[in-house]
């Protein structure tokens, strides 16, 4: 049997920062994803921005990440889309993974992992809301170094959580570099981690198979971190497991 197959989400076509004399829209995703997914066994595949026919795409994968980017447009949860901290939303790929979470919300079968951008895509898709930017509800941001980059953050864990589990820690050292956060949660999710100063960091869906999302970005330190690569394989095991129910199922 070949190794699962795991679908990675791509930026939108004009969210990209990558330059060129030919082109000047792109679908991307940062190499990290890849590695940490390779090393975990599994072969990805990357899913670009305007996909919608989701039966004959999970008919190719065994596990789904949704990657980090670009703000959700605040009109997806009736939020503030004057607020001035905002970065460009990409309508394409706010309707391509909002509507990829629902559909593996729904069919409670492939394992979803959400980092970042994708914890909050998961949490608008349930239902919930975004804090805009958190420095408008806190006097200080640990979430994001001085230049808006990465920020080593502690996170603790709800020590019975899947994550905790997978990680064999229930507190970690995360690459953070978010200035948004959850702030009304969706339906059905749970809280497993949260940041010093009170935000959600993590959460899972507890009557999903395999359903988790951080709002760091475990692929950054995973290929130095066991805990942080222990995420993506967690999830390409889990994929394995659904790989071989299919062929069961087909045969």
């Amino acid at each position: 049997m070949s190794n699962p197959v795991i679908g990675i989400t791509t930026t939108g076509r004009t969210e990209a920062y990558t330059t060129s004399k030919h082109y000047n829209e792109y679908y991307t995703t940062p190499v990290k994803y890849v590695d940490a997914v390779r090393r975990a066994g599994g072969i990805p595949l990357l899913i670009p921005s305007g996909s919608q026919d989701w039966d004959a795409i999970m008919g190719l994968l065994d596990g789904v990440i949704i990657t980090g980017g670009t703000d959700v447009d605040p009109a997806e949860y009736n939020g503030n889309v004057d607020n001035p901290n905002l970065r460009p939303a990409d309508p394409e790929r706010d309707s391509t993974e909002l509507s990829l979470a629902r559909h593996l919300i729904h069919e409670k079968t492939t394992p979803l992992l959400c980092i970042c951008r994708g914890l909050q895509v998961l949490n608008v898709a349930t239902g919930g809301t975004l804090h805009e930017h958190i420095l408008d509800i806190r006097e200080t941001d640990i979430h994001r170094n001085a230049d808006g980059l990465w920020e080593m953050q502690p996170v603790t864990m709800e020590a019975d959580s899947r994550l905790a589990e997978m990680m064999g820690t229930d507190n970690v050292t995360t690459t953070s570099g978010h200035h948004q956060a959850i702030k009304d949660l969706g339906d059905g999710l749970r809280v497993v981690g949260t940041a010093p100063d009170g935000i959600i960091e993590a959460v899972e869906m507890p009557d999903h198979p395999w359903l988790v999302a951080v709002q760091w970005h475990p692929e950054v330190t995973a290929n130095e971190d066991e805990t942080q690569q222990a995420i993506f394989d967690a999830l390409v095991e889990k994929a394995r497991e659904r790989k071989l129910q299919k062929l069961a199922l087909s045969s």
